[in-house]
């Protein structure tokens, strides 16, 4: 049975359901930054899952970039699985403007986390409900 990691609960607001990843949106507005989960156990590395679930992950990964770059008018994405810290396997898609708090430096350990107000989070989710139409089911919360 899949269980999110309990840092990842703590810090993150869940937005929906992909095929095979849970969509998180981080607790911190100071960036769109959304990570994917896949929705397996006991799986901290990529190469862990099967060859379906990896080409099921790229796909919903570079789907979601694609969506955020146009969504929040991004100049870059930054993706990456890191796990040093929650070594639950979880793929990262932060939205980056070079106005963003820590451009053009990386994101981790920069500014401290910005918890999102509940206008915000909805507001989000509005956007998100007119892009991700197909194969996603959103999470009320």
């Amino acid at each position: 049975m899949f269980a999110l990691d309990s840092r990842l609960q703590q810090d993150t607001l869940t937005i929906g359901d992909f095929p095979l990843c849970r969509l998180l949106l981080s607790n911190d507005a100071n960036y769109p930054w959304f990570i994917l989960v896949p929705r397996r156990d006991d799986i901290s590395e990529l190469f862990q899952l099967d060859v379906a679930d990896q080409q099921q992950l790229w796909q919903e990964t570079t789907a979601l970039a694609e969506l955020l770059k146009d969504l929040f008018d991004a100049d870059k994405l930054n993706v990456a699985t890191l796990g040093n810290v929650v070594s639950q396997l979880h793929m990262h898609v932060i939205v980056r403007k070079r106005d963003d708090a820590a451009w053009p430096a990386p994101v981790w350990g920069k500014h401290p986390a910005r918890p999102y107000n509940v206008e915000q989070v909805a507001a989000i989710r509005e956007r998100l409900r007119l892009v991700l139409t197909e194969h996603f089911t959103f999470v009320e919360g």
